[in-house]
């Protein structure tokens, strides 16, 4: 037995036979560095536990207890260690006590990462929303307002001035985001809203919905996407995505009026005053609460994304679910094929736009991706609210419905196209 031992701690810990065969020559004499000659040490469990493996010590100071459990605990293999002891901490408190806190961050840290399952729940609530709808018809068109404000106030939470001094500092970058926002994708909606009732007889409540889709500000989801492939990138994806957001009180509207204007009623001043409640409103106190209270911030901030998540899933399925008939009639494949081709233009023209701006870039990838992003995903959830609250005819939310789940898969199937890429 104390052979085998002996031949493993050789393998494992030479200076340790090394430093006890001197000690038991007598060519070097160790004395404890506390306790003087004539009085012995207390006894030390670590001495009876090297006694127990086979090494015959001749007194207590023929070898310091602290210098045993230093050698024999580093070196000996995992099967002949015993169960460690408690670490003390800076204040005296054992490793014991810390074992909750250590679970406590594993708590926070687990519902801060709950997010990275946002493209498995966006697919999931899909899913059931055509197997089940039931599941989902409960959230009603009443509950978006609310759930898009808590989104919006999320983000103003997660906010601070000073992440994003360094990408105010690309102006052009900023603006090129800005045109594939409204004037890229506006153009592109016109042009799929006027190819569905010329060359696909749908009604024309049905191109006013994808022209409705073309006009809202760039969806949160583009900064969670780009945070997952560029993550340097994404205070400049939040910034476009918050510029877009503030200036769509205006630019929507008018937009709506002008590509929409002439085929439905258009209420300019009610969607000012909706988009600003559901929009400005919750970014602004958001942004607020951070600021002049973060103890506050601190303590809710860790539950918001699996709350984000949640609601995301209920505002991606209850949409489908509520508008199922539609979606399952014979135009209703038309219908998705369109809104497809939109979102696939969008992302191309991002992607290619920026390409040709910023060329010379020495992160023009980055930007390319960042910009897809930005003029492919938008907030279908704000087209689908302004369309049920001011549109009579229930058509209208067909194209943003489909575009909230569409907008969504095709996003994060270019992050995991890109990721892999980039290894």
């Amino acid at each position: 037995m104390n052979l085998s031992i002996n031949k493993q701690l050789q393998i494992h810990c030479p200076q340790f036979l090394e430093l006890h065969s001197q000690n038991l020559s007598g060519t070097r004499k160790l004395q404890h560095p506390i306790w003087p000659r004539n009085r012995s040490p207390p006894s030390s469990p670590t001495l009876s536990f090297s006694r127990s493996l086979g090494f015959p010590f001749r007194s207590a100071l023929d070898f310091p207890h602290w210098s045993t459990r230093l050698l024999v605990s580093s070196c000996v293999p995992d099967k002949f260690s015993d169960t460690p002891e408690p670490v003390p901490g800076p204040n005296g408190e054992s490793g014991s006590a810390q074992v909750p806190k250590q679970k406590d961050s594993s708590i926070v840290k687990i519902l801060r990462e709950s997010n990275s399952l946002l493209p498995h729940v966006v697919l999931g609530s899909t899913l059931l929303a055509l197997v089940y709808p039931p599941s989902f018809t409960w959230f009603t068109t009443r509950y978006y307002a609310p759930a898009l404000g808590f989104l919006m106030f999320a983000v103003g939470v997660n906010s601070r001035e000073n992440d994003f001094l360094e990408a105010f500092k690309r102006p052009a970058a900023i603006f090129a985001g800005y045109v594939g926002q409204f004037v890229v994708k506006p153009l592109l909606g016109y042009l799929f809203g006027t190819i569905s009732a010329t060359l696909c007889g749908l009604p024309p409540s049905i191109g006013a919905g994808i022209m409705l889709v073309s006009c809202v500000s760039g969806a949160q989801l583009s900064n969670y996407a780009t945070f997952l492939t560029d993550p340097l990138m994404a205070p400049l994806s939040i910034i476009m995505t918050s510029l877009s957001t503030a200036t769509a009180v205006f630019i929507t509207p008018m937009l709506s009026l002008l590509l929409i204007g002439k085929r439905l009623p258009v209420d300019v001043k009610g969607m000012m005053s909706s988009i600003t409640q559901i929009v400005v409103v919750p970014i602004a106190a958001g942004l607020l609460l951070n600021r002049f209270f973060p103890l506050i911030c601190d303590a809710i901030r860790p539950i918001l994304p699996p709350l984000s998540v949640l609601v995301t899933a209920l505002c991606v399925g209850a949409p489908l679910a509520l508008n199922i008939d539609s979606v399952l009639s014979p135009f209703g494949v038309t219908i998705l094929l369109l809104v497809i081709a939109f979102h696939f233009s969008a992302f191309v023209a991002g992607y290619f736009f920026s390409g040709l701006v910023f060329h010379k870039a020495t992160d023009v990838k980055a930007l390319q991706r960042t910009l897809s992003y930005e003029t492919g995903m938008q907030s279908s959830l704000l087209a689908l609210a302004l369309a049920n609250r001011f549109f009579q005819d229930p058509l209208v939310g067909v194209p943003p419905a489909i575009s909230t789940v569409i907008m969504s898969l095709m996003g994060f199937t270019l992050v995991i196209v890109w990721a892999k890429r980039k290894e």
